[in-house]
């Protein structure tokens, strides 16, 4: 691949691959597998694959995100559980492999990178509106169920809670789509697609994608504040942030019934009463046993015996919670029980890198990084395929896209 012709060729792949990995997220695993493998062979299969590596191993941002598999990698050395901590590295193994297959110098258009952004709203649309016309088909009974802690049938195998991070990101996708055309029609058609992604996640009311709009949208706030050139769209978006969520309990009983179940749900935590069955309650519950765990075992469990671990703990201090097999609802306590303090602190630092890297939007780039740090604080992300995709390929992708180098013209 070393004269023009196979540049582009290599180039051409390269995106296909990538629009056929996002598209299988939403089908098929087996498909998704398969565009990652296309993906892999055409990023990282050539003469140069010596200098992408040194690339690879210098860049602070791609040998952090690879460190989180290194970390249970290692972890494993004195795990009792081999079993579970070589599923767990199969998960997670996209957090090496796709670090380095973006340390690759290739490139893509403007245009292709455009192309792709829109690919990805596209079917991000495409899947809300599957799962409002699951709501309209039963609309008592869903409505009834969030009372329950249950929620809307969603893309993803029916998981809300990643779902719902990858429509927060399609709305900064729309944000950034809108800031760089200059068509009016087109920026007409991105704001409603805009508009109907935040409706869709007050009523989908899922709490990770809800909160990372939300963050999102206070970065804005505090954007334009500071920036002081634009007084009447920083009084529009403090309005759209003051009166989105007092619309959304009047109209959209998901929602109402969601702060309600919550509501109830924290009258228990506040009386440090276990309830069996609810949300937070658990979830509380399990973020006590990471961190006690953790505090008992300062140089970590191993990798392999975060769970079995963690369901002593509740043998110990909580039986009614072994039903539940919840592990510590914190990536950061994943981390701080498989690697014990050192897997704690390196976590930390590796959210933190992304804050330090420049590229030409720092906004979006800060924001994005911001949601997806958020995502793990309260939620285990990195132990499911779906979510260690999101998380490498998206925010790599997004680090691609807005590389300050000068773009391909053609």
């Amino acid at each position: 691949m070393g004269n023009p012709t196979d540049k582009s060729l290599r180039q051409q792949l390269i995106f296909i691959s990538v629009l056929l990995m996002l598209a299988a997220l939403f089908s098929s695993r087996a498909v998704l597998t398969i565009g990652t493998i296309a993906f892999l062979v055409f990023t990282c299969l050539h003469k140069d694959f010596f200098k992408q590596l040194l690339v690879f191993v210098k860049n602070p941002l791609l040998s952090g995100i690879a460190l989180l598999f290194l970390i249970f990698l290692i972890s494993g050395l004195w795990s009792e559980d081999h079993a579970y901590w070589m599923r767990s590295l199969r998960i997670k193994l996209p957090l090496l492999l796709f670090p380095f297959a973006f340390a690759g110098n290739w490139r893509l258009t403007k245009r292709q990178w455009e192309l792709i952004a829109w690919w990805f709203v596209v079917l991000i649309a495409a899947g809300c509106c599957w799962s409002v016309i699951q709501y309209l088909s039963d609309i008592k009974q869903i409505n009834t169920s969030y009372l329950r802690a249950k929620a809307i049938p969603t893309p993803l195998e029916n998981d809300h809670i990643r779902f719902s991070l990858l429509v927060c990101v399609a709305i900064m996708a729309c944000v950034m789509l809108w800031v760089q055309n200059i068509s009016k029609k087109i920026r007409i058609v991105l704001a409603v697609i805009a508009i109907f992604f935040i409706a869709y996640l007050h009523l989908l009311s899922a709490r990770t994608g809800l909160l990372g709009f939300y963050i999102f949208l206070l970065c804005g706030l505090v954007y334009l504040i500071m920036r002081a050139k634009n007084r009447k769209l920083t009084v529009v978006v403090c309005a759209i942030a003051l009166l989105l969520p007092v619309a959304a309990w009047f109209l959209l009983p998901t929602f109402k019934n969601r702060v309600l179940y919550m509501r109830y749900d924290f009258s228990y935590i506040k009386e440090q009463t276990y309830l069996p069955g609810s949300n937070d309650g658990s979830r509380l519950v399990s973020l006590k046993a990471g961190w006690e765990v953790m505090k008992e075992n300062p140089l970590g469990v191993g990798g392999g015996d975060v769970v079995n671990e963690t369901l002593q703990w509740y043998t110990r201090h909580e039986p009614r919670m072994l039903s539940t097999g919840l592990y510590p609802s914190s990536e950061w306590l994943m981390y701080g029980v498989a690697a014990g303090w050192i897997g704690f602190v390196l976590f930390t630092i590796v959210m933190f890198i992304p804050f330090f890297e420049r590229t030409r939007s720092q906004f979006f780039w800060v924001t994005l990084n911001l949601v997806m740090a958020f995502s793990f604080l309260f939620d285990i992300g990195l132990e499911v395929q779906f979510g260690v995709f999101i998380y490498a390929f998206v925010v790599l992708w997004w680090w691609k896209w807005l590389d300050r180098e000068k773009e391909l013209k053609t």
